[in-house]
Protein backbone atom coordinates (compact mmCIF):
# COMPACT_ATOMS: atom_id res chain seq x y z
CA UNK A 1 0.00 0.00 0.00
CA UNK A 2 0.96 3.67 -0.60
CA UNK A 3 1.20 6.68 1.56
CA UNK A 4 0.86 10.61 0.99
CA UNK A 5 4.84 10.94 2.38
CA UNK A 6 8.15 9.47 1.04
CA UNK A 7 8.59 6.01 1.08
CA UNK A 8 11.03 4.25 3.62
CA UNK A 9 12.07 0.39 3.79
CA UNK A 10 15.31 0.84 6.45
CA UNK A 11 17.52 4.04 6.91
CA UNK A 12 19.98 2.05 4.28
CA UNK A 13 17.57 1.13 1.94
CA UNK A 14 15.29 3.95 1.25
CA UNK A 15 12.62 4.03 -1.65
CA UNK A 16 12.19 7.54 -2.74
CA UNK A 17 16.39 9.43 -2.36
CA UNK A 18 15.54 13.09 -1.16
CA UNK A 19 18.89 14.40 -3.48
CA UNK A 20 19.47 17.43 -5.61
CA UNK A 21 18.64 17.10 -9.70
CA UNK A 22 21.90 16.67 -11.38
CA UNK A 23 23.89 15.41 -14.14
CA UNK A 24 23.36 11.52 -14.78
CA UNK A 25 24.72 8.65 -17.71
CA UNK A 26 22.12 9.15 -20.98
CA UNK A 27 22.63 6.65 -23.45
CA UNK A 28 20.73 6.16 -26.98
CA UNK A 29 19.07 2.60 -26.92
CA UNK A 30 20.53 -0.03 -29.14
CA UNK A 31 19.68 -3.59 -31.01
CA UNK A 32 19.46 -6.47 -28.51
CA UNK A 33 20.27 -9.80 -30.40
CA UNK A 34 18.10 -11.33 -27.69
CA UNK A 35 15.47 -8.59 -27.81
CA UNK A 36 15.28 -6.18 -30.90
CA UNK A 37 13.83 -2.24 -30.22
CA UNK A 38 11.46 -1.05 -32.77
CA UNK A 39 12.49 1.12 -35.31
CA UNK A 40 13.45 4.73 -34.01
CA UNK A 41 10.53 7.64 -33.77
CA UNK A 42 9.84 10.97 -32.28
CA UNK A 43 6.76 10.22 -30.46
CA UNK A 44 4.84 12.34 -27.65
CA UNK A 45 1.46 12.16 -25.80
CA UNK A 46 -1.12 13.35 -28.31
CA UNK A 47 -4.83 12.79 -29.81
CA UNK A 48 -6.15 10.83 -32.31
CA UNK A 49 -6.36 7.36 -33.37
CA UNK A 50 -4.27 5.61 -30.58
CA UNK A 51 -1.61 3.32 -32.98
CA UNK A 52 -0.90 0.04 -32.00
CA UNK A 53 1.62 0.06 -28.66
CA UNK A 54 5.46 0.14 -29.84
CA UNK A 55 8.73 0.83 -27.80
CA UNK A 56 10.59 3.70 -29.24
CA UNK A 57 14.57 3.84 -28.06
CA UNK A 58 15.67 6.83 -26.74
CA UNK A 59 18.22 8.20 -23.85
CA UNK A 60 18.03 7.16 -20.76
CA UNK A 61 16.38 9.41 -17.78
CA UNK A 62 18.72 11.97 -15.80
CA UNK A 63 18.15 10.95 -12.72
CA UNK A 64 18.81 13.46 -9.70
CA UNK A 65 21.41 11.16 -8.64
CA UNK A 66 23.80 9.56 -11.38
CA UNK A 67 22.73 5.53 -11.59
CA UNK A 68 25.70 3.64 -12.76
CA UNK A 69 23.46 0.72 -13.87
CA UNK A 70 21.80 3.36 -16.41
CA UNK A 71 25.21 4.05 -18.42
CA UNK A 72 25.17 0.71 -19.58
CA UNK A 73 21.63 0.20 -20.06
CA UNK A 74 19.29 0.48 -23.27
CA UNK A 75 16.42 2.90 -22.99
CA UNK A 76 14.02 4.56 -24.70
CA UNK A 77 9.82 4.61 -24.42
CA UNK A 78 6.66 2.97 -24.39
CA UNK A 79 4.02 4.39 -26.39
CA UNK A 80 0.58 2.97 -25.03
CA UNK A 81 -3.21 4.18 -25.47
CA UNK A 82 -3.85 6.00 -22.36
CA UNK A 83 -7.52 4.62 -22.36
CA UNK A 84 -7.68 1.36 -23.88
CA UNK A 85 -11.53 1.13 -23.48
CA UNK A 86 -11.88 4.48 -25.74
CA UNK A 87 -10.44 3.87 -29.04
CA UNK A 88 -9.47 7.12 -30.61
CA UNK A 89 -7.93 8.43 -27.55
CA UNK A 90 -4.37 9.44 -26.82
CA UNK A 91 -1.13 8.08 -26.79
CA UNK A 92 0.89 8.08 -23.57
CA UNK A 93 4.74 7.81 -23.22
CA UNK A 94 5.82 4.93 -20.22
CA UNK A 95 9.81 5.19 -20.09
CA UNK A 96 11.68 2.16 -20.20
CA UNK A 97 15.57 0.44 -19.92
CA UNK A 98 17.36 -2.72 -20.17
CA UNK A 99 20.05 -3.65 -17.64
CA UNK A 100 22.54 -6.06 -19.88
CA UNK A 101 23.30 -8.94 -17.74
CA UNK A 102 26.58 -8.28 -15.22
CA UNK A 103 27.11 -12.07 -17.21
CA UNK A 104 27.17 -10.14 -20.44
CA UNK A 105 28.84 -13.19 -22.36
CA UNK A 106 26.02 -15.39 -22.00
CA UNK A 107 23.01 -14.54 -19.96
CA UNK A 108 20.37 -16.29 -19.59
CA UNK A 109 17.16 -15.96 -22.35
CA UNK A 110 14.39 -15.32 -20.23
CA UNK A 111 15.03 -11.34 -18.65
CA UNK A 112 13.33 -10.60 -14.92
CA UNK A 113 11.00 -7.50 -15.07
CA UNK A 114 10.37 -5.43 -12.37
CA UNK A 115 7.21 -3.80 -11.17
CA UNK A 116 7.81 -0.94 -8.31
CA UNK A 117 5.50 -0.34 -5.35
CA UNK A 118 3.84 2.73 -4.78
CA UNK A 119 1.78 3.07 -6.55
CA UNK A 120 3.51 6.27 -7.87
CA UNK A 121 6.96 5.65 -6.43
CA UNK A 122 9.53 6.60 -8.95
CA UNK A 123 10.92 3.61 -10.50
CA UNK A 124 14.33 4.14 -11.89
CA UNK A 125 14.81 5.22 -8.64
CA UNK A 126 14.73 1.81 -7.23
CA UNK A 127 17.64 0.44 -9.91
CA UNK A 128 20.61 0.83 -7.94
CA UNK A 129 18.19 -1.31 -4.88
CA UNK A 130 17.44 -4.29 -7.52
CA UNK A 131 21.31 -3.83 -9.08
CA UNK A 132 23.29 -4.59 -5.77
CA UNK A 133 20.10 -7.37 -4.95
CA UNK A 134 21.72 -9.34 -8.31
CA UNK A 135 18.27 -9.09 -10.79
CA UNK A 136 20.57 -8.49 -13.43
CA UNK A 137 23.48 -10.90 -12.16
CA UNK A 138 22.24 -13.71 -15.26
CA UNK A 139 19.81 -11.91 -17.21
CA UNK A 140 18.88 -8.78 -18.19
CA UNK A 141 16.78 -6.54 -15.96
CA UNK A 142 13.92 -4.53 -17.52
CA UNK A 143 12.64 -1.47 -15.62
CA UNK A 144 9.02 0.33 -16.74
CA UNK A 145 8.31 3.72 -15.25
CA UNK A 146 4.40 2.85 -14.38
CA UNK A 147 1.95 4.71 -16.14
CA UNK A 148 1.97 8.47 -14.71
CA UNK A 149 5.15 8.37 -12.85
CA UNK A 150 8.47 10.61 -12.98
CA UNK A 151 9.81 10.17 -16.85
CA UNK A 152 6.35 9.50 -18.44
CA UNK A 153 4.17 11.71 -20.51
CA UNK A 154 2.02 12.54 -18.57
CA UNK A 155 3.83 12.41 -15.03
CA UNK A 156 1.18 12.59 -12.46
CA UNK A 157 3.07 13.98 -9.77
CA UNK A 158 1.33 16.48 -7.66
CA UNK A 159 3.36 19.13 -6.35
CA UNK A 160 0.57 20.02 -4.10
CA UNK A 161 0.33 17.34 -2.10
CA UNK A 162 4.54 17.40 -1.86
CA UNK A 163 4.28 20.79 -0.29
CA UNK A 164 1.27 19.88 1.65
CA UNK A 165 3.59 16.83 3.21
CA UNK A 166 6.41 19.17 3.64
CA UNK A 167 4.01 21.16 5.78
CA UNK A 168 2.17 18.13 7.63
CA UNK A 169 4.72 17.61 10.31
CA UNK A 170 3.83 20.51 11.99
CA UNK A 171 0.03 19.73 12.37
CA UNK A 172 -1.95 16.93 14.44
CA UNK A 173 -1.89 14.04 12.26
CA UNK A 174 -5.68 13.94 11.98
CA UNK A 175 -6.16 17.87 12.47
CA UNK A 176 -8.64 19.74 10.96
CA UNK A 177 -6.42 22.32 9.68
CA UNK A 178 -4.19 19.25 8.26
CA UNK A 179 -7.67 17.68 6.67
CA UNK A 180 -8.36 21.08 5.11
CA UNK A 181 -4.96 21.62 3.34
CA UNK A 182 -4.58 17.78 2.07
CA UNK A 183 -7.67 18.51 0.55
CA UNK A 184 -7.21 22.11 -0.98
CA UNK A 185 -3.71 20.07 -2.48
CA UNK A 186 -5.74 17.39 -4.11
CA UNK A 187 -8.09 19.49 -5.53
CA UNK A 188 -5.44 21.24 -6.81
CA UNK A 189 -3.56 18.59 -8.35
CA UNK A 190 -6.94 16.56 -10.02
CA UNK A 191 -7.96 20.34 -11.03
CA UNK A 192 -4.24 20.66 -12.91
CA UNK A 193 -4.04 17.42 -14.20
CA UNK A 194 -7.33 17.28 -16.08
CA UNK A 195 -7.26 20.95 -17.79
CA UNK A 196 -4.30 19.19 -19.26
CA UNK A 197 -6.48 16.72 -20.94
CA UNK A 198 -5.15 13.53 -18.56
CA UNK A 199 -8.03 10.62 -18.30
CA UNK A 200 -7.46 10.26 -14.27
CA UNK A 201 -9.81 7.24 -14.87
CA UNK A 202 -7.06 5.43 -16.67
CA UNK A 203 -4.08 5.18 -14.34
CA UNK A 204 -5.60 1.80 -12.97
CA UNK A 205 -3.70 -1.79 -12.05
CA UNK A 206 -5.68 -2.94 -15.42
CA UNK A 207 -4.22 -0.70 -17.84
CA UNK A 208 -0.94 -0.86 -16.15
CA UNK A 209 -1.17 -4.54 -16.22
CA UNK A 210 -1.80 -4.13 -20.16
CA UNK A 211 0.94 -2.05 -20.39
CA UNK A 212 3.48 -4.35 -19.43
CA UNK A 213 2.27 -6.91 -21.63
CA UNK A 214 2.61 -4.50 -24.33
CA UNK A 215 6.09 -3.80 -23.59
CA UNK A 216 6.91 -7.45 -24.25
CA UNK A 217 5.77 -7.92 -27.02
CA UNK A 218 7.33 -4.56 -28.05
CA UNK A 219 10.66 -6.17 -27.08
CA UNK A 220 10.56 -9.20 -29.04
CA UNK A 221 10.42 -11.18 -25.88
CA UNK A 222 9.48 -14.59 -26.02
CA UNK A 223 9.43 -15.36 -21.91
CA UNK A 224 10.35 -13.46 -19.08
CA UNK A 225 10.36 -13.27 -15.60
CA UNK A 226 8.33 -10.61 -12.89
CA UNK A 227 9.88 -9.58 -9.63
CA UNK A 228 6.95 -6.91 -8.37
CA UNK A 229 7.21 -5.84 -4.66
CA UNK A 230 4.25 -4.07 -2.69
CA UNK A 231 1.53 -2.32 -5.00
CA UNK A 232 3.85 -4.04 -7.58
CA UNK A 233 3.25 -7.75 -6.22
CA UNK A 234 -0.64 -6.26 -6.62
CA UNK A 235 0.00 -5.51 -10.51
CA UNK A 236 2.35 -8.04 -10.71
CA UNK A 237 -0.76 -10.60 -9.99
CA UNK A 238 -3.08 -9.26 -11.97
CA UNK A 239 -0.60 -9.03 -15.06
CA UNK A 240 -0.40 -12.91 -14.03
CA UNK A 241 -3.94 -13.40 -13.99
CA UNK A 242 -5.01 -11.31 -17.04
CA UNK A 243 -2.05 -11.79 -19.71
CA UNK A 244 -0.32 -15.15 -18.30
CA UNK A 245 1.33 -15.33 -21.84
CA UNK A 246 5.05 -15.61 -21.98
CA UNK A 247 5.38 -15.87 -18.05
CA UNK A 248 8.01 -18.03 -17.18
CA UNK A 249 8.05 -17.12 -13.69
CA UNK A 250 6.81 -14.69 -10.71
CA UNK A 251 8.49 -13.63 -7.20
CA UNK A 252 6.16 -11.02 -5.35
CA UNK A 253 7.55 -9.76 -2.24
CA UNK A 254 5.83 -8.09 0.87
CA UNK A 255 2.32 -9.08 -0.75
CA UNK A 256 -0.86 -6.80 -1.80
CA UNK A 257 -3.33 -9.17 -2.57
CA UNK A 258 -5.61 -7.82 -5.06
CA UNK A 259 -8.23 -9.88 -3.41
CA UNK A 260 -8.25 -7.86 -0.19
CA UNK A 261 -6.22 -4.82 -0.84
CA UNK A 262 -8.90 -2.60 0.26
CA UNK A 263 -8.59 0.19 2.70
CA UNK A 264 -9.68 -1.08 6.06
CA UNK A 265 -7.02 -3.82 5.37
CA UNK A 266 -4.11 -1.31 6.37
CA UNK A 267 -5.16 -1.73 9.94
CA UNK A 268 -4.42 -5.73 10.29
CA UNK A 269 -1.02 -5.13 8.25
CA UNK A 270 -0.15 -2.32 10.87
CA UNK A 271 -1.21 -4.95 13.70
CA UNK A 272 0.42 -7.66 12.55
CA UNK A 273 3.69 -6.00 12.20
CA UNK A 274 3.95 -4.17 14.95
CA UNK A 275 2.60 -7.68 17.28
CA UNK A 276 5.60 -9.57 15.26
CA UNK A 277 8.24 -6.73 16.52
CA UNK A 278 6.99 -7.06 20.04
CA UNK A 279 7.16 -10.68 20.26
CA UNK A 280 10.61 -10.85 18.92
CA UNK A 281 11.22 -8.59 21.71
CA UNK A 282 9.92 -10.45 23.91
CA UNK A 283 11.49 -13.84 22.23
CA UNK A 284 14.72 -12.15 23.36
CA UNK A 285 16.13 -12.49 26.92
CA UNK A 286 17.75 -8.81 26.84
CA UNK A 287 15.31 -7.14 25.25
CA UNK A 288 12.56 -8.77 27.39
CA UNK A 289 14.35 -8.24 30.29
CA UNK A 290 14.41 -4.38 29.39
CA UNK A 291 11.81 -3.79 28.07
CA UNK A 292 8.89 -6.17 29.34
CA UNK A 293 5.24 -5.24 27.88
CA UNK A 294 5.97 -3.01 24.88
CA UNK A 295 2.13 -3.70 24.14
CA UNK A 296 1.09 -1.88 27.10
CA UNK A 297 3.96 0.89 26.46
CA UNK A 298 2.74 1.49 23.03
CA UNK A 299 -1.03 1.63 23.95
CA UNK A 300 -0.26 3.86 27.10
CA UNK A 301 2.36 6.78 24.35
CA UNK A 302 -0.39 6.53 22.03
CA UNK A 303 -3.27 7.57 24.58
CA UNK A 304 -0.93 9.89 25.73
CA UNK A 305 0.15 11.63 22.83
CA UNK A 306 -2.92 11.82 21.41
CA UNK A 307 -4.25 13.50 24.48
CA UNK A 308 -1.33 15.88 24.96
CA UNK A 309 0.14 16.14 21.48
CA UNK A 310 4.03 17.18 21.80
CA UNK A 311 5.33 20.57 19.66
CA UNK A 312 8.92 20.12 19.23
CA UNK A 313 11.79 21.91 16.92
CA UNK A 314 14.06 19.25 15.59
CA UNK A 315 16.22 18.95 12.51
CA UNK A 316 15.79 16.85 10.31
CA UNK A 317 17.85 13.42 10.13
CA UNK A 318 20.10 14.87 7.43
CA UNK A 319 20.90 18.00 8.86
CA UNK A 320 19.92 21.69 8.61
CA UNK A 321 17.68 23.96 10.16
CA UNK A 322 15.45 22.64 13.10
CA UNK A 323 11.72 22.67 11.81
CA UNK A 324 8.63 22.73 14.06
CA UNK A 325 7.18 19.57 13.87
CA UNK A 326 3.96 17.87 16.07
CA UNK A 327 3.94 14.49 17.51
CA UNK A 328 0.76 12.85 18.39
CA UNK A 329 -0.42 9.12 19.06
CA UNK A 330 -1.33 9.62 14.82
CA UNK A 331 1.98 10.51 14.30
CA UNK A 332 3.60 7.96 16.62
CA UNK A 333 1.96 5.24 14.75
CA UNK A 334 2.17 6.10 11.85
CA UNK A 335 5.94 6.75 11.81
CA UNK A 336 6.51 2.94 13.24
CA UNK A 337 4.14 1.27 10.62
CA UNK A 338 7.08 3.60 7.95
CA UNK A 339 9.37 1.87 9.70
CA UNK A 340 11.14 5.01 10.76
CA UNK A 341 12.72 4.18 13.18
CA UNK A 342 14.02 1.36 12.27
CA UNK A 343 12.07 -2.35 13.86
CA UNK A 344 15.44 -2.81 15.87
CA UNK A 345 14.96 0.80 17.87
CA UNK A 346 11.64 0.70 17.94
CA UNK A 347 11.54 -0.41 22.29
CA UNK A 348 14.14 1.81 23.04
CA UNK A 349 12.56 4.70 20.91
CA UNK A 350 9.24 3.82 23.07
CA UNK A 351 11.29 3.48 26.26
CA UNK A 352 12.74 7.01 25.51
CA UNK A 353 9.99 8.62 24.58
CA UNK A 354 8.13 7.24 28.17
CA UNK A 355 10.65 8.71 30.11
CA UNK A 356 10.42 11.96 28.54
CA UNK A 357 12.85 11.71 25.69
CA UNK A 358 10.77 12.14 22.27
CA UNK A 359 14.22 12.55 20.08
CA UNK A 360 14.05 9.47 17.92
CA UNK A 361 10.32 10.25 16.40
CA UNK A 362 10.47 13.50 16.39
CA UNK A 363 14.04 13.58 14.22
CA UNK A 364 11.68 10.68 12.06
CA UNK A 365 8.85 13.08 11.85
CA UNK A 366 10.91 15.82 10.89
CA UNK A 367 12.40 14.05 7.73
CA UNK A 368 8.58 14.53 6.24
CA UNK A 369 9.59 18.05 6.28
CA UNK A 370 12.19 17.53 3.48
CA UNK A 371 10.48 16.80 -0.22
CA UNK A 372 11.53 15.94 -3.01
CA UNK A 373 8.71 18.29 -4.65
CA UNK A 374 7.33 16.53 -7.88
CA UNK A 375 8.94 13.08 -7.86
CA UNK A 376 6.30 11.16 -6.40
CA UNK A 377 3.29 10.21 -8.98
CA UNK A 378 0.50 10.89 -6.30
CA UNK A 379 -1.78 11.38 -9.03
CA UNK A 380 -1.57 7.23 -9.95
CA UNK A 381 -1.62 6.66 -5.92
CA UNK A 382 -5.25 8.72 -5.87
CA UNK A 383 -6.42 7.16 -9.05
CA UNK A 384 -5.73 3.40 -7.56
CA UNK A 385 -6.52 3.90 -4.16
CA UNK A 386 -10.08 5.55 -4.66
CA UNK A 387 -10.74 3.00 -7.77
CA UNK A 388 -10.00 -0.10 -5.97
CA UNK A 389 -9.15 0.17 -2.52
CA UNK A 390 -11.76 2.54 -1.30
CA UNK A 391 -15.35 1.04 -3.18
CA UNK A 392 -17.70 -0.68 -0.54
CA UNK A 393 -16.19 0.56 2.38
CA UNK A 394 -17.09 3.19 4.27
CA UNK A 395 -15.11 5.95 6.90
CA UNK A 396 -17.42 3.77 10.02
CA UNK A 397 -15.35 0.03 8.31
CA UNK A 398 -12.12 1.98 8.77
CA UNK A 399 -13.09 2.96 11.90
CA UNK A 400 -14.30 -0.64 13.02
CA UNK A 401 -11.27 -2.28 11.44
CA UNK A 402 -8.94 0.10 13.55
CA UNK A 403 -10.68 -1.00 16.54
CA UNK A 404 -10.32 -4.16 15.94
CA UNK A 405 -6.87 -3.85 15.58
CA UNK A 406 -5.96 -2.06 18.35
CA UNK A 407 -8.54 -2.14 21.09
CA UNK A 408 -8.92 0.49 23.70
CA UNK A 409 -7.29 2.96 21.00
CA UNK A 410 -8.48 6.84 21.09
CA UNK A 411 -11.03 6.41 17.72
CA UNK A 412 -9.26 10.17 16.52
CA UNK A 413 -6.20 7.68 15.76
CA UNK A 414 -8.56 4.70 14.22
CA UNK A 415 -10.33 6.35 11.89
CA UNK A 416 -7.56 7.16 9.64
CA UNK A 417 -5.62 4.41 7.72
CA UNK A 418 -2.07 3.98 8.01
CA UNK A 419 -0.40 6.44 5.21
CA UNK A 420 -3.35 7.61 3.82
CA UNK A 421 -5.22 9.96 6.28
CA UNK A 422 -8.37 11.52 4.94
CA UNK A 423 -8.82 9.30 1.90
CA UNK A 424 -12.36 9.40 1.67
CA UNK A 425 -12.80 12.75 1.04
CA UNK A 426 -9.65 12.84 -0.62
CA UNK A 427 -11.49 10.21 -3.12
CA UNK A 428 -14.92 11.88 -3.41
CA UNK A 429 -12.68 15.20 -5.11
CA UNK A 430 -10.73 12.72 -6.99
CA UNK A 431 -14.14 11.28 -8.74
CA UNK A 432 -13.02 8.03 -10.68
CA UNK A 433 -14.41 5.18 -11.49
CA UNK A 434 -15.36 2.01 -8.87
CA UNK A 435 -12.77 -0.66 -10.06
CA UNK A 436 -13.66 -3.03 -6.85
CA UNK A 437 -15.39 -5.54 -8.62
CA UNK A 438 -12.98 -6.16 -11.65
CA UNK A 439 -9.51 -5.90 -9.73
CA UNK A 440 -10.52 -7.71 -5.95
CA UNK A 441 -9.75 -11.11 -8.06
CA UNK A 442 -7.72 -13.74 -6.74
CA UNK A 443 -5.18 -14.99 -9.08
CA UNK A 444 -5.46 -18.39 -9.67
CA UNK A 445 -2.68 -20.37 -11.78
CA UNK A 446 0.00 -23.00 -12.30
CA UNK A 447 2.78 -20.99 -13.27
CA UNK A 448 5.43 -21.02 -10.84
CA UNK A 449 5.74 -18.69 -8.08
CA UNK A 450 7.84 -17.84 -5.49
CA UNK A 451 6.13 -15.46 -1.97
CA UNK A 452 7.95 -13.78 -0.27
CA UNK A 453 7.12 -11.79 3.13
CA UNK A 454 9.24 -9.93 6.32
CA UNK A 455 7.62 -10.77 9.63
CA UNK A 456 8.21 -6.97 10.68
CA UNK A 457 6.09 -5.39 7.94
CA UNK A 458 3.72 -3.44 9.32
CA UNK A 459 2.41 -2.01 5.50
CA UNK A 460 1.70 -6.07 3.97
CA UNK A 461 1.42 -8.11 6.63
CA UNK A 462 2.75 -11.21 6.33
CA UNK A 463 0.14 -13.58 6.83
CA UNK A 464 -1.75 -12.43 4.03
CA UNK A 465 0.54 -13.92 1.53
CA UNK A 466 -1.16 -17.56 2.44
CA UNK A 467 -3.91 -17.25 0.66
CA UNK A 468 -1.88 -15.78 -2.11
CA UNK A 469 0.19 -18.67 -2.41
CA UNK A 470 -2.63 -21.34 -1.96
CA UNK A 471 -4.08 -19.82 -5.43
CA UNK A 472 -0.60 -20.28 -6.66
CA UNK A 473 -0.07 -24.27 -7.21
CA UNK A 474 3.38 -23.93 -8.16
CA UNK A 475 4.39 -22.07 -5.45
CA UNK A 476 7.23 -21.14 -2.75
CA UNK A 477 6.31 -19.29 0.24
CA UNK A 478 9.06 -17.81 2.10
CA UNK A 479 8.97 -16.20 5.85
CA UNK A 480 12.05 -14.14 6.44
CA UNK A 481 12.00 -12.95 10.37
CA UNK A 482 13.13 -9.23 11.01
CA UNK A 483 12.65 -7.71 7.82
CA UNK A 484 10.08 -5.21 7.07
CA UNK A 485 8.91 -3.93 3.77
CA UNK A 486 10.64 -5.29 0.81
CA UNK A 487 12.44 -7.69 1.98
CA UNK A 488 14.79 -8.52 -1.05
CA UNK A 489 16.96 -5.69 -0.77
CA UNK A 490 17.43 -5.75 3.45
CA UNK A 491 18.22 -9.96 3.27
CA UNK A 492 20.89 -11.72 1.73
CA UNK A 493 18.90 -15.17 2.06
CA UNK A 494 16.11 -13.59 -0.05
CA UNK A 495 18.20 -12.24 -2.41
CA UNK A 496 19.50 -16.02 -2.38
CA UNK A 497 16.61 -17.45 -2.54
CA UNK A 498 15.02 -15.39 -5.40
CA UNK A 499 18.56 -15.98 -7.52
CA UNK A 500 18.00 -19.88 -6.98
CA UNK A 501 13.96 -19.36 -7.82
CA UNK A 502 15.11 -17.87 -11.22
CA UNK A 503 17.54 -20.16 -12.03
CA UNK A 504 14.82 -22.94 -11.04
CA UNK A 505 11.26 -21.87 -10.38
CA UNK A 506 10.03 -25.23 -9.73
CA UNK A 507 12.62 -25.97 -6.85
CA UNK A 508 14.28 -23.08 -4.97
CA UNK A 509 16.29 -23.02 -2.75
CA UNK A 510 15.48 -22.29 0.67
CA UNK A 511 17.80 -23.67 2.80
CA UNK A 512 19.11 -20.10 4.17
CA UNK A 513 15.85 -19.10 5.64
CA UNK A 514 16.39 -22.32 8.27
CA UNK A 515 17.01 -20.94 11.63
CA UNK A 516 17.20 -17.16 10.54
CA UNK A 517 16.21 -14.67 13.90
CA UNK A 518 15.72 -11.49 13.93
CA UNK A 519 18.83 -9.04 14.64
CA UNK A 520 19.21 -8.25 18.32
CA UNK A 521 17.04 -5.09 19.61
CA UNK A 522 19.11 -2.03 20.31
CA UNK A 523 19.53 -1.95 24.16
CA UNK A 524 19.28 1.45 26.19
CA UNK A 525 21.07 1.48 30.05
CA UNK A 526 17.85 1.96 32.38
Amino acid sequence: MPQHAAHAVTAAAALVCLAAFGPAPSTSAAASPSAPFASSAQAAVRTGTAAPSRFVPGPCPKTPEPIEALGRARCGHLEVPENRSRPGGRTIELAAAVIPAVRAAKPAQDPVVFMAGGPGGDTFDDIPFLVESGLNKDRDLIVMAQRGNLYDRPNLACPELDRFNAQAVGLGHDAERAEQLMLKAVRECRDRLTAEGVDLSAYNTTENAADFADLRRALGIPRWNVYGYSYGSDLALTYLRLHPEGIRAVAIDSVTPPRDAALPWGWSSAAEGIDNIFAACAAQPACKDRYPDLPRLLTEQVRELEAHPLTLNVPPPGGGKPVEVVLDGGALLNLIVASTPRPKDVPAALDELSRGNPQRFAQARAAGSVQNVGVFAHGLTESVACSEWAPGYSESDVLKAGRKAFPGWPDTVLAQVPQLPFQYPACRIWDVPDRAAVQRVATVSSVPALVVSGTFDAKTGASWAKDVARDLSRSTAVRIPGIGHWVVPQSPCAQRVLASFLANPTAPDTACVDGLEPEPFTIIPK
